[in-house]
């Protein structure tokens, strides 16, 4: 069952709702589609969405802008999406504490700088749903763009958020180099085979949350080229998801 919500009122950003038939548990999650920053690709969003609704939980997908839009806009989306689940928590049966954020590809980059940039930004502060915590309690992590170094990071997902003129900024935005205290427990997968985003992003990543012990799960598969969300392709990289559903389960956002 699928609902849109406008996440401001006079916008046309949605938020898309799905609702499990067979909810069983108050955790949530917002899922951002990957798409390099220059698209959102469905089967990064709907397809995880319906994964969630099996197990039991309720989860959203935000088309957030991309290409030609540019930083701070598709931080302040995914920001506001969080915002809105907490804001409307009562009203979806929803634990403010127990809402984790999603993304594959660009998407998990997105997620990552939610979870580790913590300056403001321009157009927050206009309405009382801004005075939510933009912060999730976890982060679930896809093939994610992460590093700003040109060896392993995937230079069109920067170029296409900051646009040339900022792209030598990079490093503000390198979300391995912002780590901190702060950072909410995270869930990674990779494929060493990965060409189109080097899974040495989400070794990088995983360094930094071991530096600030920052609880984590990595798993890195031996097969599979990049993009396989759901693993159809290569039904071995598949078991990721319930791996993922064990995951929730220790972390309490799944009953077990």
């Amino acid at each position: 069952m699928e609902q849109k919500f406008k996440l401001w009122e006079n916008s046309d950003i949605e938020i898309c709702y799905y609702h499990s038939l067979h909810k069983s548990c108050d955790g949530t999650v917002v899922i951002l589609p990957g798409g390099g920053y220059a698209r959102c690709c469905a089967h990064e969003g709907e397809n995880y969405a319906q994964l969630f609704n099996t197990f039991g939980m309720d989860a959203f997908v935000i088309d957030y802008r991309t290409s030609p839009n540019r930083f701070p806009l598709p931080l302040l989306d995914a920001r506001r999406a969080v915002r809105f689940v907490r804001a409307n928590a009562e009203k979806f049966g929803i634990d403010k504490n127990k809402v984790l954020v999603m993304g594959s590809s660009a998407g998990g980059h997105l997620t990552a700088l939610l979870s580790t940039y913590l300056d403001p930004i321009d157009g927050e502060g206009v309405d009382e749903i801004d005075n939510e915590d933009f912060l999730p309690n976890g982060q679930i992590l896809c093939y994610p763009v992460i590093s700003s170094d040109e060896a392993i990071s995937h230079q069109g997902s920067y170029k296409n958020l900051l646009g040339e003129e900022r792209y030598a900024e990079r490093d503000k935005f390198s979300p391995d180099l912002l780590v901190s205290e702060k950072t909410p427990m995270a869930f990674i997968w990779h494929t060493m085979t990965d060409s189109g985003v080097l899974v040495s992003n989400s070794y990088r990543y995983a360094e930094a949350l071991f530096k600030y012990r920052i609880k984590h799960e990595l798993h890195v598969f031996p097969v599979g080229e990049h993009g396989q969300a759901l693993g159809a392709h290569v039904p071995y990289v598949r078991e990721w998801t319930e791996l993922l559903r064990r995951w929730l389960v220790l972390n309490g956002i799944l009953n077990g």
